[in-house]
């Protein structure tokens, strides 16, 4: 019985953690800087109003990546196609960098998954932490299945361009470097 409550007290301790945390977050993404209203789609608009914890701690603000064609990915550690297109993902940004390309990803995971994830297999773009509502923020983007991984491209002024469920494969990549128009 002394188990059970423990167990009991300790689960909705956690429960209440987790609440805060969520509403920490929701809290923080209220206070994105603004986009000026009509330069983009909603959709894009969605992205760029947006704020994410960092694995390692900080935030990253979409916003202050504008300016620049961005590749977003939508990704999970326990996703193994996620997985397996990441060394693609990081060879474009390599490729790509001196053209301006941005590469972004965002795991639908929780920080310590991830955290140890990258321990493993570090990564040398920025990552974000979109937990659940990371689905959320896919689907405004045109990911209507809700699958993952699930890639889409912003051009310089910060439209979406390209948007596609299923692994992206360093060809495609390439292609698409070529119209960020």
């Amino acid at each position: 019985m002394k188990n059970s409550q423990s167990r009991r007290n300790w689960l909705i301790g956690a429960a209440g953690v987790g609440a805060a945390a969520v509403g920490a977050g929701l809290a923080g993404r209220s206070k994105s800087p603004p986009v000026a209203a009509g330069t983009v789609s909603a959709p894009a608009e969605a992205f760029w109003s947006a704020r994410f914890e960092r694995p390692e701690g900080g935030e990253l603000i979409a916003a202050e990546l504008r300016g620049k064609p961005l590749l977003l990915n939508f990704w999970a550690t326990w996703c193994a196609p996620c997985v397996k297109e990441l060394p693609d993902l990081a060879q474009f940004k390599r490729e790509f960098k001196s053209e301006g390309w941005q590469v972004v990803g965002l795991a639908v995971d929780t920080q310590e998954p991830v955290r140890q994830f990258l321990r493993k297999l570090p990564l040398d773009f920025p990552i974000g932490l979109a937990g659940l509502t990371g689905t959320t923020l896919a689907r405004t983007l045109g990911n209507s299945q809700g699958g993952l991984p699930f890639s889409v491209a912003f051009n310089p002024a910060g439209e979406l361009i390209w948007h596609k469920l299923g692994v992206t494969e360093l060809p495609e990549l390439r292609q698409l470097a070529g119209r960020k128009a």
